[in-house]
């Protein structure tokens, strides 16, 4: 017997930048509170919790945690790079579902560093050789950064397969900074216009320039998800559901196809898309609203055609006629997205249900999305796994 899943309550930082935040427990029990404050309910109605970030010692989920309980729960570390948050989320969705649980915590954060992602063990492989040498193979450039390589390298395949343009990339930076404008909590909320976003220093010349990159950020967001009896036993919202959810990790054709979109994951992305749709029997098309991994601007294109939005290839004319806004199609990242609201990895995943979450209440204020029911969240990670997951309004 599968149980209902209900988001009972969220909570969620302002996003900061490296050097400028508070500590990793600190900002992930602030969360945590804000989400027991939201559910009205205590610690000790919990009874899993599982804590989500990247860069960290083991058993940073139980330093803190341990600032808002000390209940004896089982606590279980996460990490999936990028992915991170929604993993957390995933595995708390499936206690519930599966009847092990029936009131568990999410919980992400992450104090970062500034500058480019590190790996800090140089004495063994890494996750990522395989993709590095593919990245060599297939873009090159050796001066420009390896994470740029990657998702610039997936907006330029993208570019030549399909036509699209540079400002095509600009137009969703500018996007994302409108979205922001609304939103309290995105760390960068100044509205820009395409020429400022082409005008920003080039990070490769004919592919990227600096905003259409997101940048480090430090951060915390948390879910309480609870079944259905639970809810209606505290007296606990019931509005937003988990109606499916999936994970994927790489296919062969990650680097059988020889192609960079492939690489950051397009197939992860569309498998996972696809096998909400099958288990909830709810269409791509009937989404109001979605959050998607808008790590680069580059990211954000290629995943409107992943996740299907729009068929492959269409995602210029898709940008062009306004479908991924407000008064379009689709409501894409109405938050501000990663690119704005800013991408604390562990925390990243989390955000983005905090934002559907108060989409479907009713309860996003300025970046409200008119008669929002059903929603759709895509948060990837390199190396990789992808967490779509798929929410509908009581």
């Amino acid at each position: 017997m599968r149980h209902d899943t209900i988001v009972a309550g969220v909570g969620m930082i302002k996003f900061a930048k490296p050097g400028a935040s508070d500590s990793y427990d600190q900002m992930g029990a602030a969360a945590v509170r804000a989400a027991l404050k939201d559910a009205g309910l205590n610690y000790d109605d919990i009874q899993q919790a599982y804590a989500g970030y990247v860069y960290g010692d083991s058993t940073c989920g139980q330093k803190a945690l341990y600032h808002v309980g000390m209940s004896g729960i089982p606590i279980i570390n996460v990490n999936n790079n990028c992915s991170t948050g929604s993993t957390a989320l995933y595995m708390a969705r499936q206690a519930i579902e599966s009847g092990i649980a029936d009131c568990v915590l999410a919980v992400g954060f992450e104090q970062m560093q500034p500058g480019a992602l590190t790996s800090h063990w140089t004495d063994r492989p890494t996750p990522f050789d395989d993709f590095d040498a593919a990245c060599d193979t297939l873009v090159g450039h050796a001066e420009v950064p390896l994470a740029l390589r990657y998702f610039g390298g997936a907006g330029k395949s993208h570019m030549e397969k399909y036509g699209t343009e540079l400002k095509d990339f600009a137009k969703i930076r500018a996007k994302a900074s409108r979205h922001a404008s609304r939103n309290p909590l995105a760390l960068f909320a100044q509205e820009l216009t395409e020429d400022q976003v082409l005008a920003a220093p080039v990070m490769w010349d004919g592919v990227m320039t600096r905003l259409m990159a997101c940048p480090p950020t430090c951060g915390g967001a948390a879910a309480i998800l609870c079944s259905r009896n639970f809810a209606t036993k505290h007296g606990l919202d019931t509005t937003v559901q988990i109606k499916a959810q999936a994970m994927t990790t790489d296919y062969a054709s990650t680097f059988e196809s020889r192609d960079m979109m492939q690489v950051v994951g397009y197939d992860m992305t569309a498998a996972a898309a696809q096998q909400v749709q099958e288990t909830s029997g709810i269409a791509i098309a009937d989404v109001d609203v979605v959050e998607l991994h808008d790590c680069f601007a580059h990211n954000e294109l290629i995943t409107y055609e992943g996740l299907g939005l729009t068929p492959e290839g269409t995602a210029q004319k898709f940008i062009a006629d306004g479908n991924n806004t407000y008064g379009g199609t689709f409501v894409t990242n109405p938050s501000g997205g990663l690119l704005s609201k800013g991408h604390p990895l562990g925390a990243t995943g989390l955000a983005q249900c905090y934002e559907l979450t108060h989409q479907l209440r009713g309860t996003a204020e300025a970046r409200q999305v008119d008669g929002a029911r059903t929603a759709l969240q895509h948060n990837l990670g390199l190396g990789g796994a992808c967490v779509v997951t798929l929410y509908q309004a009581a």
